[in-house]
């Protein structure tokens, strides 16, 4: 009897309506690099935990899919995506035209940029200019590394490599460096676990979007993805994850509380300007 009602309720629908109606479907499979915390790191019990795990399973949930989430290299994931294993990337990838010519984006769920961090109670750094005569710490072979390469002599400052972030956070709060450069939610995160590391001085030239990349014949699960996505910024449930785990509340213009027009990541290749309200249930 309740099929029977059901029928007659979604017969008497307009079919624009429809799809917004039509969740369920097979496994959504995707993956994360699994060393990369708080964004997804592994679980004492077995598995991967994390900023990036969590958010996507709760994407699943309201699209009404299950979610299978591998831990895999880094370097593996866009050749994977491509070759048709996945149908998505979880791990945050930093959209810039170059991949947006390859693969589609939905748009960024956070910002990331260059960020220090510093030891309480030392003078907060304002500007590059407050970098002279100071050691700076970086993880090796890190795009931070080519940064400080690139201006350690014009901007006065010497650095120091690590072998993980982790070590570089170590050398500031010891002494050995003042100020740790890293990306921002890696720095507010170890900030959370390390009481003495504060952090500072984000560099706003290096913003860019943190987003899931789909292959560029899948517009159609980049766009419900992104729907999931927009009507978690406007309920606060995507802020509130960027909380739990950077442990730091999300400004209102950052992209965690943004909804962006179209689909996509704006002026970019691969961006559908098409105007749209978020479906939310």
């Amino acid at each position: 009897m309740r099929r029977f009602l059901l029928a007659a309720v979604l017969a008497t629908l307009p079919a624009a309506i429809l799809p917004a109606l039509a969740q369920g479907g097979p496994p959504l499979r995707t993956a994360v690099d699994g060393t990369f915390a708080p964004h997804a790191f592994p679980r004492m019990e077995g598995g991967v935990q994390g900023f990036n795990v969590d958010l996507f399973r709760e994407v699943a949930r309201r699209m009404g899919r299950e979610i299978t989430i591998d831990s895999a290299s880094f370097s593996g994931l866009v050749p994977a995506l491509n070759a048709g294993r996945y149908d998505f990337l979880a791990a945050p990838v930093t959209v810039t035209k170059e991949r947006a010519e390859s693969m589609l984006f939905a748009e960024g769920y956070l910002y990331t940029e260059f960020q220090f961090g510093i030891r309480r109670g030392n003078a907060p750094i304002r500007s590059t200019d407050d970098l002279r005569g100071k050691v700076i710490a970086v993880n090796k072979g890190s795009a931070y590394d080519a940064w400080a390469q690139a201006n350690a002599g014009k901007l006065g400052f010497t650095f120091q490599t690590y072998d993980s972030n982790p070590d570089a956070v170590q050398a500031v709060v010891s002494g050995r460096a003042y100020a740790v450069l890293a990306g921002n939610t890696v720095v507010k995160y170890a900030a959370s676990q390390q009481r003495n590391l504060v952090p500072d001085f984000s560099l706003r030239e290096t913003r860019a979007h943190w987003a899931a990349p789909f292959r560029r014949d899948n517009a159609e699960l980049r766009n419900a993805v992104e729907n999931v996505l927009e009507c978690m910024k406007k309920d606060g449930s995507l802020a509130a994850l960027s909380e739990k785990w950077f442990g730091a509340k999300p400004a209102a213009d950052d992209a965690e509380n943004t909804v962006f027009p179209g689909y996509g990541v704006p002026d970019l290749p691969g961006y559908d300007p098409t105007p749209h309200e978020p479906r939310c249930n």
